[in-house]
């Protein structure tokens, strides 16, 4: 892709748009001119945008990030949005259609014939991070009551099948889903079988308001290509396929690593500058208010300071490694949350091992640091006092990193976007508070 990327700059730069044409509409699968696209500065990005076919603009943007994707639905109208979105899938489709203001919504919905537009709207209908938005609808379906060979007959009646169709869904009269009929079983069983004696019923449907990470989860466990999805009366409403599923996995990531620095998940790379700035700010202004909050910790124990120079060399490294051992324990915990591993039975497990885990790496490295600050300052005191903060902080911050995502998740506040600024902000005012405050004890300054 890296070859692609620099192949296409070096003919955008030499201005031979005939060839870069060529590759966008026809060299390149739809995902790798997106990937392309969004990894090209804005004036670039606009210039290729430019330079792609009408009738593969839909193909194209349905594979962009919501914010690129947003940006270039805003400059179009209805009209040309129609032409672009016609031969989408259902899911793809709602998915753009989200990023539209209402009146547009409409506008467009309007315009589909009858039957797309109801499946459409029952898409809709579902949040955009459940099993209903993320199905499709356009699925196949057979009665049990039939035999292998009218299932054959059926299907050579349509041109062609949904893509990654691996199993027809039987289905009652009422559309109620009973079970799977594999495609490799019509394949292989005798054409006079009825289906019902070689369908498969053991499979657990997946329900139209399941969280998307559980859906995520259920496909890896089951090493599932498709899924029926039915609604709170079993009834079919569509499918999801692989595909869909891979990009939650991938935004799941995304969702955790960008949130964690306090990123949008959808944030461009290439954003322009004011843009990049205004989504920055209220962040670095929260970790402004947490780094004041420790620096008037420090000020508590200016005096002491003053008296014993030697802990504003040390004090960084107490509150460095509490911030470090938070860290390994709150992404951990994190982690679980998403891979469904975390249940009220095992989080006292846990916690109560992450706390004998910092407390025996505590007491590794604070033997360590101690000698190091014994043989650096010559003065047994500061070596005593390195070590029992070390141990306070690794311990708290044990204790913080592990329960913390699970305490904002009962808060419903997302623990990727708010569990680092809490946990940075315990794990230095604990850390400087008891290595300062012992010092004060040991050194008995009157503050």
């Amino acid at each position: 892709m890296d070859s692609k990327l620099q192949e296409l700059n070096a003919a955008l730069e030499s201005g031979a748009f005939i060839q870069v044409r060529h590759m966008l509409n026809h060299t390149l699968k739809p995902a790798h001119a997106a990937h392309l696209l969004e990894s090209s500065p804005p004036r670039e990005r606009r210039i290729l945008w430019s330079l792609i076919d009408k009738n593969n603009e839909g193909e194209i943007l349905q594979h962009l990030n919501d914010d690129i994707q947003a940006e270039f639905i805003r400059q179009m109208n209805t009209t040309e949005l129609v032409v672009l979105t016609k031969n989408l899938d259902t899911d793809d489709l709602a998915d753009i259609l989200q990023q539209l203001p209402q009146k547009v919504m409409q506008e467009l919905l309007f315009s589909l014939d009858e039957q797309n537009r109801n499946r459409l709207e029952q898409v809709l209908s579902y949040p955009e991070d459940t099993a209903g938005g993320l199905m499709n609808t356009d699925v196949i379906s057979v009665r049990p009551d039939i035999t292998i060979d009218t299932v054959l007959r059926y299907l050579r009646r349509h041109d062609s099948v949904p893509v990654m169709t691996d199993n027809i869904f039987v289905v009652s009269r009422k559309n109620h889903y009973i079970g799977l009929l594999p495609v490799t079983m019509i394949l292989v069983t005798d054409p006079s079988i009825m289906v019902r004696e070689v369908m498969d019923t053991n499979f657990e449907n997946i329900t139209a308001t399941m969280p998307n990470n559980e859906v995520a989860n259920l496909f890896e466990l089951h090493d599932l290509i498709s899924a029926p999805v039915v609604d709170h009366q079993g009834k079919l409403l569509g499918r999801i396929t692989i595909d869909d599923v891979v990009d939650v996995i991938r935004e799941d990531a995304d969702h955790s690593l960008m949130r964690l620095a306090g990123l949008d998940e959808d944030e461009d790379t290439f954003a322009p500058v004011l843009k990049t700035v205004r989504r920055r700010t209220l962040w670095l202004g929260l970790n402004l208010v947490t780094a004041v909050m420790a620096s008037m910790v420090i000020g508590i124990f200016q005096n002491t300071i003053d008296q014993v120079v030697a802990l504003a060399v040390l004090m960084p490294i107490v509150a460095s490694m509490g911030g470090i051992a938070g860290s390994q324990a709150l992404t951990l915990v994190i982690r679980g949350q998403a891979l469904g591993q975390i249940e009220r039975s095992n989080v006292r497990y846990l916690i109560n091992r992450e706390v004998i885990v910092g407390m025996l790496n505590g007491m590794i490295w604070a033997l360590v640091m101690a000698g190091i600050a014994v043989f650096w300052f010559g003065d047994m005191r500061i070596g005593y006092i390195i070590a029992i903060a070390m141990i306070i902080n690794l311990v708290v911050a044990a204790i913080m990193g592990a329960s913390l995502p699970i305490i904002l998740k009962v808060l419903q506040i997302d623990p990727a976007l708010a569990g680092g600024v809490i946990l940075t902000t315990v794990t230095d005012v604990v850390g400087f508070f008891a290595f300062l405050g012992l010092a004060t004890l040991f050194y008995s300054v009157n503050f």
